[in-house]
């Protein structure tokens, strides 16, 4: 991981743990091209940890929007969620 990848992670660690008492409920949202195999890798990032998750189709069809409410322990868990779907090709997270 490159230093400034670094240095966003480690402010957004500090600024979850500012705002939230922990276990939290947590809010991701990723945009990806609408392949199938793209949205499963997501999906299966968040498997077993009880998490609400809605895909919505972009106007053309090309992206999709997942959203994902899910309670997590603590921000390391939000930072480490956030890196394991980093490695899916043309993910965006918002």
């Amino acid at each position: 991981m490159d230093k400034k990848t670094e240095e966003f992670y480690d402010r957004l660690k500090v600024e979850l743990d500012l705002n939230n008492i922990w276990p939290a409920e947590y809010l991701f949202k990723f945009i990806v091209p609408s392949d199938p195999k793209n949205i499963d890798k997501v999906q299966n990032a968040f498997d077993c940890l009880g998490a609400v998750i809605k895909t919505t189709k972009s106007k053309t069809g090309k992206f999709t929007s997942i959203s994902i409410d899910v309670t997590m322990k603590n921000s390391q868990e939000i930072v480490d969620k956030y890196l394991e779907v980093s490695t899916i090709e043309g993910i965006i997270s918002l």
